[in-house]
């Protein structure tokens, strides 16, 4: 417990202050958790073959330019940049070094994985750069969602959603999960961007918290399928970033497209 309280707090104290100075630091930095995502996808060892050393760096390169890159500035680059990929990732697995190797399952899952990761962390940025505020509110919404339906669900739960993805997961949880990720967020939105259309915010935040949820659960089932615990050690008594991000990738995502509606 104490070693997850101390890597919290080192977290926080890395990632604040580039989180509210924005910029170029806090560009790079998303595009740098995004390759340790990227990782921890390839790490996976049920999930897909052994992918070649080359195509991963490829990946990892491309990941980082979808990331970082304004591409409101140029229109279709993204699309060329997965047209490419698409050779680039295909074309090897015409010449295996034996069955089972680098198949094209696994080239089209790591273009799937690039897409969810590529706008997922890029969609970071794009709403950092629009308003600090915003990002706040939807960085709230995984975060009481969470919180209140873990305390809830030990005080409170009993019956289990899925007992063989997520154990600890209880109907009572998640309905005071998503009861809290409404209203926090919303109270949070109130005071620091707007105080019109509430309902409407009262609305969208119940939607983000439950999709939190299902994102939660989908890297549960993803971690189940491979036999781990964790996607990695790399935050004591954590995990890896996809332990830690996993409902906001969802989140974010929900929001750039009920945004865009």
């Amino acid at each position: 417990m104490l070693k997850r309280v101390i890597s919290a707090i080192v977290l926080a104290l890395i990632l604040i202050p580039l989180f509210i100075a924005g910029g170029r630091a806090f560009t790079i930095a998303i595009g740098i958790l995004s390759l340790l995502a990227l990782k921890e996808i390839i790490d996976l060892k049920q999930s897909h073959s052994k992918i070649p050393n080359g195509i991963v760096l490829v990946a990892m390169c491309a990941l980082f330019f979808l990331v970082i890159y304004n591409f409101d500035t140029i229109n279709g680059i993204p699309g060329v940049v997965l047209a490419i990929l698409s050779f680039v990732f295909l074309l090897p697995t015409l010449f295996p070094y034996k069955k089972g190797d680098y198949e094209t399952k696994d080239a089209f899952y790591l273009m799937g994985v690039l897409v969810f990761l590529g706008i997922s962390f890029h969609s970071v940025l794009v709403l950092r750069n629009e308003n600090l505020y915003l990002l706040c509110y939807i960085l709230s919404i995984p975060i009481f969602t969470d919180i209140f339906a873990m305390l809830m669900g030990k005080w409170f739960g009993h019956k289990k959603i899925t007992p063989v993805i997520s154990p600890n997961k209880t109907y009572a949880g998640c309905i005071w999960g998503a009861i809290f990720g409404t209203i926090g967020p919303t109270v949070l939105y109130y005071f620091l961007i707007s105080n019109q259309n509430i309902v409407g915010i009262l609305l969208q935040s119940f939607v983000l918290s439950v999709i939190s949820q299902f994102g939660d659960l989908l890297f549960s089932k993803i971690k189940r399928e491979n036999d781990i615990k964790d996607f990695s050690n790399l935050i004591s008594g954590h995990g890896g970033i996809l332990d830690r991000f996993d409902s906001f990738l969802f989140v974010i995502l929900a929001f750039m497209i009920w945004k865009g509606f």
